[in-house]
């Protein structure tokens, strides 16, 4: 495998894209899109509210989709906006190829809804977060296009600037050509792919959103409600719009189809770029020759070994993440505490990979191993807090307390890798467990006896599982030869592997 310093690499098929993002050979970002189930943020919908709730300053709006889009207040009214990093350590939309909805001061009033929106009425809003588990999409009113340098605030002047880049002179410039380009009622927020670019190309990239957005306007106006009037970008397209950069080497796309309209799209508005996307033909397919298909087996394993020997398990619930950091096979050179430090040292490390990796939100709680020192904790502390900052996706971390427990949060706007490639389990329904064959035999035992009076004299077949079939024909062969003895009847025990392990079936022959 080839090991470019930075990569894109593009798998399209008619079923299916995946996008990954390799730096120096490793994998550190992957995005899915399947068939006609297309990423929905930022697609903007023409909805008709259906339900304004008061005591949730929110309301339900009819997009046109399974679930409702949920509309809170603050996403409909026209904020006071805080993007600069640099004065209260928001997350700069600039830098991040989602959507996001509004971010008020605290002290900011936000009018009831009940006097802002009502039933019945029609709305523009754009998808802010896609559908989470059994939540609707959230929505927003407050519509941003995003271009290659900047992302057209639709609904406020305000001008913003990212944080990545730094110098004040080019910040300064940056602003004043912002200034001079937008128009009356709307802003923008530079990114960082703007540094260093001429007055004409910023123009260039100001002038099509606008006009974009004047399409998308008059398209509202003409639909019915509820109606899509913009879809984004494919993913591919997304993709070199938002992530080709630089100081990325080049993309590689696997489908001459899919090569063809990122060539041209490429043409269209980065023409600096276009010679830096080529044709894959290989022998083998894309993501294999890449080695992305071990690392994506690998981000679906609950346990993740370190280097040292030492390991993580990874916990995904409903209502939050938990990583628990184990020694493992390293028993180390000298003292335990040192020992301690050094898995909870090299874990860091690994666990702001996979929550990249992974795409993990909401709430996290990192089981470190205890340490018995202040200054260990602090160190361990440290090191997590600096390797969260490489993370494009917001997140908010408590120190460590005394038993090496972390809480921490990470925006989360899409579902999680496990969630995107995988299922509950239709055996254990998620829960990771079933229940023990002892279990299901002492259970058809008691399913005997409550139908003692029934079965009584007669021949009862009981159809099980193989592996439930063994057990019963094993150690538990005394039982059923009691319960024969008791009441008079005779069990014949059939296997089928049709019966899940925890099912069986009592019939009389």
């Amino acid at each position: 495998m080839e090991k470019g310093n930075k990569l894109i690499v593009i798998n399209s098929a008619p079923y299916e894209t995946r996008v990954a993002t390799l730096e120096s050979g490793i994998l550190v970002d992957f995005l899915l899109e399947r068939g006609d189930d297309r990423d929905i943020i930022g697609n903007i919908f023409k909805g008709k509210v259906i339900r304004v709730l008061p005591g949730m300053q929110a309301a339900f709006v009819d997009i046109g989709m399974e679930k409702a889009g949920f509309l809170y207040a603050g996403d409909f009214v026209t904020p006071r906006l805080e993007f600069d990093s640099d004065e209260n350590g928001d997350e700069d939309l600039a830098d991040n190829i989602d959507i996001h909805e509004a971010r008020f001061p605290q002290e900011q009033f936000i009018p009831p809804i009940e006097g802002l929106i009502r039933e019945g009425q029609h709305l523009i809003v754009q998808v802010a977060k896609e559908p989470l588990g059994t939540k609707g999409a959230r929505i927003t009113s407050h519509i941003t296009l995003p271009g290659r340098y900047l992302v057209l605030l639709t609904w406020s002047g305000h001008i913003g600037i990212s944080r990545r880049i730094e110098d004040p002179a080019e910040r300064e410039r940056l602003h004043e050509i912002v200034e001079r380009i937008r128009l009356n009622g709307m802003g923008a927020i530079v990114r960082t792919a703007a540094e260093g670019k001429a007055d004409a190309e910023l123009k260039a990239d100001m002038d099509y959103l606008v006009h974009h957005w004047d399409t998308i306007r008059n398209k509202g106006e003409a639909a019915s409600a509820p109606a899509l009037i913009h879809r984004e970008l494919s993913l591919s397209l997304r993709a070199v719009r938002d992530m080709f950069t630089a100081d990325m080497d080049r993309i590689v796309v696997d489908s001459e189809e899919e090569y063809l309209r990122v060539r041209e799209f490429a043409a269209q508005f980065f023409p600096g770029l276009r010679d830096r996307i080529e044709l894959f033909q290989g022998g083998q397919p894309i993501f294999e020759h890449y080695g992305i298909e071990i690392e994506l087996a690998r981000a679906l394993d609950k346990k993740v070994w370190l280097k040292s020997g030492g390991y993580i398990v990874i916990e995904q619930t409903e209502a939050l993440t938990v990583i628990d950091v184990n020694t493992g096979k390293y028993v180390g050179r000298s003292s335990l505490e040192e020992t301690t430090v050094k898995i909870n040292l090299e874990a860091v490390k690994e666990i702001v990979y996979q929550l990249r990796l992974r795409n993990i939100g909401g709430i996290i709680i990192i089981d470190f191993i205890d340490m018995k020192t202040e200054e260990n904790r602090e160190n361990v502390y440290q090191t997590l807090v600096d390797a969260l900052r490489a993370d494009r996706s917001k997140t908010t971390i408590c120190k460590i307390s005394e038993l090496g427990l972390v809480e921490m949060t990470r925006k989360r706007v899409r579902e999680s890798l496990s969630r995107s490639l995988s299922e509950a389990c239709p055996y254990c329904s998620g829960e990771g467990v079933i229940k023990s064959k002892k279990t299901i035999c002492y259970e058809i035992f008691r399913a005997f006896e409550r139908q003692a009076l029934l079965l009584a004299g007669k021949q009862v077949s009981l159809y099980v599982h193989p592996a439930l079939a063994e057990e019963m024909f094993g150690e538990h062969r005394r039982f059923i030869e009691m319960l024969e003895n008791r009441f008079g009847m005779k069990v014949n025990i059939s296997a089928s592997e049709k019966f899940h392990v925890e099912q069986y079936q009592i019939e009389i022959s």
